[in-house]
């Protein structure tokens, strides 16, 4: 099953319009991820099957996930929802909005050892710079 997996229409109609209202912290977010930054190409609010994730980097299979508040009345539901992407061998990064916004740095660290960890090297001028936060 390549990188594309199947998605409900209803979950690609909710990514169009996700990708229109995205939220202050998604938007602090996907400027550190979009670019191909780390290497790798990431998408954002992608479908895949019935669910949409905030982030998702086809080649990794990596998912990125952004925790607001109300997550934390939804961990059953994020237990399925990661159980399923398990399934499909993607593997999810959960990230809070706070950590997000109080400490981006520490993020894209987290984020970029799991994409080197996956087998991708960060892109030469960040290896030169000895530090892969762009930060």
């Amino acid at each position: 099953m390549g990188s594309r997996f199947s998605r409900t229409e209803a979950a690609t109609d909710r990514a169009r319009s996700l990708r229109r209202r995205m939220s202050p912290v998604e938007q602090k977010m996907w400027r550190a991820l979009r670019g191909d930054q780390l290497g790798v190409a990431f998408r954002r609010q992608h479908p895949v099957g019935p669910y949409v994730l905030d982030f998702y980097c086809p080649s990794l299979k990596l998912a990125i996930e952004l925790d607001g508040n109300e997550h934390a009345y939804r961990i059953a539901r994020d237990r399925r929802r990661d159980r399923y992407l398990c399934e499909l061998g993607i593997a999810v990064l959960r990230f809070s909005n706070l950590e997000v916004t109080r400490n981006l740095a520490g993020v894209w660290e987290v984020i970029s050892a799991e994409v080197r960890r996956r087998g991708k090297c960060p892109p030469p001028e960040l290896a030169r710079a000895n530090s892969t936060s762009p930060f």
